[in-house]
């Protein structure tokens, strides 16, 4: 499978009734690695629900990533966890899904990036972190955005660190290349994709802005 640090697409969708084609339709235009992320589902029809997603993404050969729960990332057989500043660390994650889990920690300031930073990327460590949200947005209610110089010191530092940085918020193709200008180079995008009535074109523009933005390795249609 494609190293994390090689995926550029990152899908964060909530449950929803046509979950297994939505995440399959983004997939089949650019997406190269999924999360579910449903604050509202109780323990048994979450994983239902992952269960559904993690075999859309198998069959395509993608990473599956739970939100919060590495418990339930463990039973559900998903690729990977990603957890928050409030959620379980990181090192019981790892303790729970082993050494080749995909486990990703999201950071919103100078303090959570060192956070991050001092647990690295070596063994017990960390796959990636995010960095945002960028913009307030409705995913995160009461969060302020970071602003471009969060994400600058991000990417500066992650880089140094061997652990790469996915931005969250409000990421749409007209702003990919203003984000990657301050060395962005993984997206992770929500209401573009969820919000589209075309997931796979949305996708498509979505892979054929980076591809530009970073010269290679996004873009076009899988299915193409």
């Amino acid at each position: 499978m494609t190293p994390i640090a090689d995926r550029r697409l990152y899908l964060c969708t909530p449950d929803r009734p046509d979950l297994a084609s939505f995440v399959a339709a983004c997939i089949a235009g650019g997406v190269d690695i999924v999360q579910l992320r449903d604050k509202h589902l109780e323990a048994r029809p979450l994983l239902e629900r992952a269960a559904l997603v993690g075999a859309v993404c198998a069959e395509a050969g993608v990473p599956f990533i739970l939100n919060d729960r590495p418990d339930l990332a463990l039973e559900a057989g998903a690729d990977g966890v990603h957890v928050g500043q409030d959620d379980a660390p990181v090192a019981l994650a790892r303790r729970i899904l082993g050494a080749d889990a995909i486990i990703g920690l999201s950071t919103h300031d100078s303090d959570d990036l060192a956070g991050a930073l001092e647990i690295g990327s070596g063994p017990g460590g960390l796959s990636y972190i995010s960095a945002g949200p960028v913009e307030p947005t409705p995913t995160k209610p009461g969060r302020p955005g970071t602003g471009l110089a969060y994400l600058m010191q991000a990417t500066s530092a992650a880089a140094a660190a061997g652990v790469p940085v996915f931005v969250t918020g409000g990421v749409t193709p007209e702003k990919i290349p203003l984000l990657a200008r301050t060395g962005v180079r993984h997206f992770v995008v929500v209401r573009y994709l969820t919000e589209a009535a075309d997931p796979r074109g949305a996708a498509r523009a979505l892979g054929d802005a980076i591809d530009t933005a970073l010269g290679g390795g996004v873009g076009g249609d899988v299915g193409s």
